[in-house]
């Protein structure tokens, strides 16, 4: 079973910043994309920015120039660095990857969310 799990949400006033971090966890073959996602109140969910396991980056026309995605391999790891933060911003945050994993005597993708991280951005 493999398992992600987001971290650091929070409260930020309008202009500043903040960083997730998303680990991925469990018997891991390899992870291909990883993405962010966010879903306000009322709203659907939306793509923020995503990563593919080479490094190639795509973004919401809403948050390009202020947010950037990487990744760690080694850690099964990825980052959401968030700067110049607008109330708009304001949602729970998902993390979003293409796991292939370890079942038994097979490998199979699991395409798996993290549990939600919520980033609130207002003065």
């Amino acid at each position: 079973q493999v398992q992600l799990v987001e971290s650091g949400g929070g409260l930020v006033q309008p202009g500043g910043s903040l960083r997730l971090s998303c680990a991925a966890s469990g018997s891991i073959f390899t992870i291909n994309d990883m993405g962010w996602y966010r879903q306000a109140p009322e709203k659907q969910r939306e793509l923020v920015a995503a990563i593919t396991r080479g490094g190639n980056t795509n973004y919401a026309d809403s948050v390009k120039g202020r947010f950037t995605i990487s990744r760690d391999n080694a850690k099964n790891t990825v980052y959401l660095q968030m700067s110049d933060l607008k109330p708009e911003d304001s949602a729970v945050y998902y993390c979003n990857a293409d796991v292939f994993g370890y079942y038994g005597a097979s490998i199979r993708l699991q395409k798996s969310w993290g549990q939600g991280t919520q980033v609130t951005v207002s003065s």
